[in-house]
Parts: C-alpha cells; structure tokens; sequence
C-alpha cells in the first residue's frame, strides 16, 4: 500500500530512540497516523512542528498497518506562529479540533479551512473568524450540525439574529425578542456574509455560540473538557 499527500503537522510522539509517530490531517486521506524514521532528529524536528504543511509519501504492507511515512517540507510556519501567543493557542486548539475527527476519514473540506487558519494565525484580522467558522463546520461533520437556514418558529430566513441553545434552530429578531436573554447570539458574519473582520463582540457572541454547541454535544460525551487553548486563544482574540 502507498499514496502520496500533503498533509498539515497535527503532533506526534517520540517512538524509539529516533522515530516519531506523526499525525497529519491530509487533504484526501484525513487524518492519519505514521511511523517517520528519524523523526527526532535534528534534520526533521524543524519540519513536524503542529501547523506546518509537509508533501507526505505513506507506505505499509496492509491498509490497516500503522504504516511509515517520509516527509518533505512544503509549508513551514511553526517559526513565525512562536513571535505571538495567540497563535501558539490557536495551532493547539486547532490541533485539537482536527483530533476529534474519525482517523482516516477524509475531509477535504475541512482540510482547506484548517490550512487557510494555520496560514493566518498570526493575523488577528481573519483567523478568528475563520476559527470561528470552523468549529461550527466540525460540529456538522460530526453529526452536530445546527439547523441555522431559517427561523424555527415562523420560517423567516430574514434577520436571523439568535439560536435556540437547547435544539441548535435559528430564531428571526422579532421571534426571538420575548426570549433574547435565553437565546444564543447569531452574528452575521457566521452566515455566510464576506469575510470581513468583526468586532470583538461579534467575536464573543460566535465563540459563545460555537463552545456552548461543542461542550455539550461533543467533549463532555466524550467525556474530556473542552482544550485549555481554546480558553487561551479566545481570551486573546475576543477580550470581551
């Protein structure tokens, strides 16, 4: 068995006295593990840094084997992502997310948003709201997607301006007026507006959004909490 991938560096752990089990999230075959001879050493430390995008040949006996990988570097960024915090929080919440997805499950998607977030961290003009984005697609490709194309309660796909924490449902500012204190805000820019930079309190509202949806439906049945970085890199970007 063998194909040959770009993949972004997710982590990986020492194996040996110089192997490393890497882990990429690949842009046809998921996310997938592998053996990198000699990983540890000096020549590839730099190159399977979290965030880094690598042209990964994988090679194994059986499609099921743990297989071992040989790398080459396509795309580093660890070293500009170190000179800021919040990207350092970001690549590990990141990281993160992407190990909540099945191994070997390919998303392609989900891939390019990764990629397009790795690119920006160091930008606080779009990588939050493309993280933001994301974990909302994350949620969907997990079975948890919300039902935000229209009003639950009159069908209106106009000023949607609040979800529904308990069933995930959009909900229209007037229908929702009653009810705002209890409903979730919808800022636009999670509604497939051009990406534009959005206030530190849109920011707020989508990462409230977003985390309410993520710690009840996919780490706490889990039974995990939800990343210590995530925590980090919002408090950084959305200081409200």
């Amino acid at each position: 068995m063998q194909w040959q991938d770009e993949g972004l560096v997710i982590g990986g752990r020492r194996h040996g006295e110089t192997g490393v089990i890497l882990e990429l999230m690949t842009k046809a075959h998921g996310r997938h593990l592998g053996l990198v001879r000699g990983g540890g050493g000096r020549a590839l430390r730099s190159v399977l840094q979290p965030g880094n995008n690598v042209e990964a040949t994988w090679r194994a006996r059986l499609e099921d084997h743990l297989g071992a990988y040989t790398v080459e570097p396509r795309r580093s960024r660890a070293a500009r992502l170190i000179d800021h915090a919040y990207a350092l929080h970001g690549v590990s919440y990141l990281c993160a997310l992407l190990r909540l997805l099945p191994e070997r499950d390919p998303h392609g998607e989900l891939f390019a948003m990764a990629e397009a977030i790795a690119e920006q961290l160091d930008s606080l003009e779009f990588a939050p709201a493309l993280m933001a984005r994301f974990e909302l697609a994350l949620l969907a490709a997990l079975g948890f997607g919300l039902d935000l194309g229209a009003c639950a309660l009159t069908g209106a796909r106009q000023e949607l301006c609040y979800v529904s924490p308990k069933s995930g449902r959009a909900v229209s500012r007037a229908a929702g007026a009653p009810w705002r204190d209890k409903l979730l805000r919808f800022p636009a820019f999670l509604q497939g507006e051009p990406l534009v930079q959005p206030a530190p309190t849109e920011l707020s509202d989508a990462f409230r959004l977003t985390g309410h949806f993520l710690a009840r439906d996919v780490f706490f049945p889990r039974g995990v909490p939800v990343p210590q970085a995530r925590a980090l890199y919002v408090g950084a970007v959305a200081p409200v």
